[in-house]
């Protein structure tokens, strides 16, 4: 299934502090990313089993770089993982970015 024709997000109460307290991401800024452009949506066919699961990289409305990894389920986006870009990760938005203004 494909994010973009998702309706909202799936938060459960241990992935919704799951972020925060691993790396500091709330759920609203996790969320953010994907009304912000540009958002780079790519499937992650690694660690893709019982079901499809795709990677972010986005950021939130005050400009913080965030990876999210994520699966859709019913038309929702469930993150897994939220947390700041890696070095690599920037300059792949970076040169997105760039590439597509």
């Amino acid at each position: 299934m494909d994010p973009a024709g998702c309706e909202g997000f799936d938060w459960d109460r241990g992935n919704l502090q799951k972020n925060w307290l691993k790396h500091a991401v709330t759920a609203f800024e996790s969320e953010q990313i994907f009304f912000n452009h540009p958002l780079i949506l790519v499937p992650d066919e690694t660690h893709s089993g019982k079901e499809k699961r795709f990677y972010a990289l986005g950021q939130t409305d005050a400009g913080r770089p965030l990876f999210a990894a994520f699966t859709v389920r019913k038309n929702l986006i469930r993150i897994i993982s939220a947390r700041d870009m890696s070095r690599q990760e920037k300059e792949v938005y970076k040169n997105h970015e760039k590439q597509n203004p």
